[in-house]
């Protein structure tokens, strides 16, 4: 018998015990929680409007919740819709995502992320929208104006309601463009507008010089640029900054300048090393 009782593990024995103990512990602890939570009142409603662009702001997100779903501080937890809340939230179309919770201090946090555009379309009848990073068309507001670049002229594709997306190759090649040049030092200054001109090529239009520059699409993009950093670096310098109508880099290989005085083209066949 006193072997028996020696050869039981007690320690091991006390552990489990403890585990135990804790984990009715826990149970006590979640019960009390819940409880509290199901009788506890909303004190009030925090919101935080997270993103670069300010298209909308706390007031605006405050005034749709209460609106729509009635003055949230005051009435307990467990009756507030959060999951409806969120829904309308998303339905905005300055909002790529919402997040409600409460605290245990009784306060709805309501964190909403807004969309970033990167480029607003006018198109040939003067319809404008945004195109956002994820290729979404973002309605234009009065009350706030990002600072992005404006593509403009022929450009055919219009906007019917929120959040479509992208229908043309054209409007493609534009949002292109601007991802590509947003972090490059030079482009990122010195291109002010894009053109689409009557035969669907893009122009750029320069912070430096008054030539247009033709770009026609996006494809090949970075050898395009390249030469045109020949241009502005060799051969403008040379000329002077009104010797030329237009800039063609649009065909691979070439710098085409049409000159101001006339039907005269100076084509440069350059080789580019690409380093």
């Amino acid at each position: 018998m006193l072997n028996a009782v020696r050869n039981i593990p007690w320690r091991q024995l006390g552990y489990v015990c403890l585990g135990l103990i804790a984990l009715v512990g826990i149970g006590m602890l979640m019960g009390l929680v819940k409880k509290k939570d199901t009788a506890q009142i909303c004190a009030s409603m925090k919101v935080v409007v997270e993103g670069k662009e300010t298209f909308i702001d706390q007031h605006d997100i405050s005034d749709l919740v209460n609106t729509k779903f009635g003055n949230i501080v005051g009435k307990p937890l467990n009756e507030i819709p959060i999951d409806q809340i969120e829904k309308a939230l998303m339905e905005l179309p300055y909002v790529s995502s919402a997040e409600i919770y409460t605290d245990m201090d009784g306060i709805l946090q309501v964190i909403v992320q807004q969309r970033e555009v990167v480029l607003r379309i006018v198109n040939k009848v003067g319809k404008e929208y945004y195109i956002d990073t994820k290729g979404a068309k973002v309605p234009v507001t009065l009350k706030y104006v990002p600072h992005v670049l404006v593509a403009n002229g022929n450009i055919r594709e219009g906007y019917e309601k929120p959040l479509d997306t992208i229908q043309t190759q054209l409007v493609t090649d534009l949002v292109a463009i601007v991802e590509h040049v947003k972090d490059d030092p030079l482009w990122s200054n010195q291109i002010v507008q894009l053109y689409v001109d009557d035969k669907q090529d893009i122009e750029i239009i320069p912070r430096v010089g008054t030539q247009p520059l033709i770009i026609g699409s996006a494809d090949k993009l970075a050898e395009k640029l390249a030469r045109l950093e020949i241009f502005y670096k060799n051969i403008l310098p040379k000329v002077g900054a009104d010797a030329y109508e237009k800039v063609n880099v649009k065909y691979d290989g070439q710098i085409i300048c049409e000159r101001r005085d006339g039907w005269i083209l100076d084509s440069l066949q350059i080789k580019l090393k690409m380093k």
